[in-house]
């Protein structure tokens, strides 16, 4: 004490410098460390990243404006000299990204100075040498997990971003596409437009985002309970030759999905499909079944399809599962006079669904999104009374509309709206799923 006294140090070891501190590390970063602490690697590397930001702060705001207005029509100019809004749309959420990081880096830097006078109060000297050890210690995860934190934000959060502001634009053809045209924000008026605005637009997305659900749930239901019934019966069968059949139900899932998706199309094709020749030279049928032209039948197959091809992966699971469960509490309840269908229903049903359902879930996620076995399978025909105008067929799920207004109608901002609403439904059953798994409630693996 009587040391810091004679070197006449601007920070009282008291606690009533607090406040000092923090006005002085919000002043500019790293400059706490560099007066009080003799810190100086790290208050460096602070005003550096201040600097730094400080340099560049024209172009940030010359992104920030263009991000504002999007640019504005120039029709004397060269198409390739014309502003281009699309590109102004990204640098403007990149750099957004970017000052989002700085603010971070910025409140960290108050934090790391208010914890070296917390130190410098409990020890009654300079931190300085303890930056080393807070490095290699406490502050180990921040620069561990800084890079992925960087990617996810740069690779994952602002394609999320850019396309939920898309949304807000009137980013569509034939007027609104870059670079010859501008775009323009719009507000909501694009969500107004799908949420009653026009009677087309809204009619195709309450019908597909309808069988959106269905077929989620549907290929969701059946694929879980096709599997189980299968792993049932394979587990209660006793046969000596069950890994025959095991195998050969595994198949389906071996192949890639496309190839099994465009084997079925195949199949399935209403004018020289084998499914049909075949019935018609067994005098089964009469006339070609129209399996993927009739709108409810085209449902119903690519709800077939998809069993065919994912319920080897809950036979898998479940058999697993299955194998786990003690011999003890099927021999106990056999003694208790349960049958086989007892100790399925009490038993074996209510610890493979504890074990799985969190799978399940995700398998929802993943048939909501399951662009593959809708797209490959019928391309989302057949066409529908709007389709014309909002391209959604009778078997479009949200994942396939979006490329189809993408990729046939250029229409980027309804495909932005039905993305985000996409977003909406999947991201509730994602964070559930998560919030059930042992490491999130236990902090354990």
């Amino acid at each position: 004490m009587d040391f810091l006294k004679r070197r006449g140090c601007p920070v009282k070891t008291d606690g009533s410098s607090r406040g000092k501190v923090r006005a002085v590390s919000i002043l500019f970063m790293g400059l706490a460390h560099l007066l009080y602490f003799r810190q100086y690697l790290k208050g460096l590397l602070f005003a550096a990243a201040e600097i730094v930001m400080l340099v560049l702060s024209p172009f940030f705001v010359r992104k920030l404006r263009d991000l504002i207005t999007l640019g504005s029509p120039q029709p004397e100019l060269p198409v390739k000299l014309r502003d281009n809004s699309v590109f102004m749309l990204i640098d403007g959420v990149m750099v957004c990204a970017v000052l989002a990081v700085f603010f971070a880096l910025y409140v960290l830097s108050v934090k790391s100075a208010l914890a070296s006078y917390e130190t410098f109060c409990v020890l009654k000297k300079h931190p300085g040498k303890q930056a080393g050890r807070r490095i290699s210690g406490n502050s180990f995860p921040v620069f561990g997990l800084a890079p992925t934190v960087l990617l996810v934000l740069f690779f994952v959060v602002v394609p999320l971003v850019f396309s939920a502001c898309a949304a807000f634009t009137n980013y569509a053809s034939p007027n609104h596409i870059p670079p010859n045209n501008t775009v323009d924000w719009v507000g909501f008026e694009n969500f107004s437009d799908l949420f009653g605005g026009e009677a087309a637009w809204t009619s195709a997305l309450g019908r597909v985002a309808l069988w959106t659900l269905i077929w989620g749930l549907s290929a969701t239901l059946t694929c879980y309970f096709g599997g189980l019934f299968l792993a049932v019966l394979l587990q209660e069968s006793r046969l000596r030759i069950a890994p025959v059949f095991r195998g050969i139900f595994i198949l389906p899932y071996a192949v890639p999905s496309v190839v099994s998706v465009l084997v079925w199309k195949n199949l399935l094709n209403g004018s020289f499909g084998i499914v049909n020749r075949t019935l018609m030279e067994l005098g089964w049928i009469s006339a070609p079944i129209p399996w993927l032209s009739d709108t409810l039948l085209a449902k119903f197959m690519c709800i077939f399809v998809n069993l065919w091809a994912g319920f080897p992966y809950f036979m898998l699971l479940t058999l697993g599962t299955m194998t786990a469960i003690s011999p003890d509490v099927y021999e106990a309840a056999r003694i208790d006079g349960a049958n086989r269908a007892q100790v399925f229903r009490k038993i074996t049903l209510p610890l493979v669904m504890y074990q799985t359902t969190p799978l399940m879930i995700m398998s929802f996620t993943h048939n909501i999104n399951n662009f593959g076995a809708i797209f490959f399978l019928t391309g989302g025909m057949p066409k529908v009374s709007d389709s014309t105008i909002t391209a959604a067929g009778g078997t479009d799920i949200l994942v396939t509309w979006i490329y189809q207004l993408t990729v046939n109608l250029l229409k980027y901002n309804y495909a932005a709206v039905v993305a985000v609403l996409l977003f909406l439904v999947i991201a509730p059953f994602a964070i559930l799923n998560f919030r059930r798994t042992k490491s999130y409630r236990e902090g354990e693996l």
